[in-house]
């Protein structure tokens, strides 16, 4: 397995954007985003988002490891 980039806040986004996550609301840095089949998570608007956390976001939304590194 390789490891993963790190990513900021915005670039997540926009790679969730690409498979049909919406911006529903942000509270401070944190901004909400839901699939149209119900799928949702929070991520944080920071300049570098930790790992653990990435990991986090990447098992919320129900993808593996290897599917979501092929979306980079």
């Amino acid at each position: 397995m390789t490891r993963l980039p790190r990513l900021s806040g915005k670039e997540l986004i926009k790679i969730l954007s690409k498979i049909g996550f919406e911006i529903i609301r942000q509270r401070g840095s944190h901004v909400f985003l839901r699939h149209k089949d119900g799928r949702t998570t929070v991520v944080p608007n920071h300049e570098e988002i930790d790992i653990g956390t990435l990991l986090e976001i990447i098992r919320q939304i129900k993808l593996s490891r290897e599917e979501f590194e092929k979306l980079i």
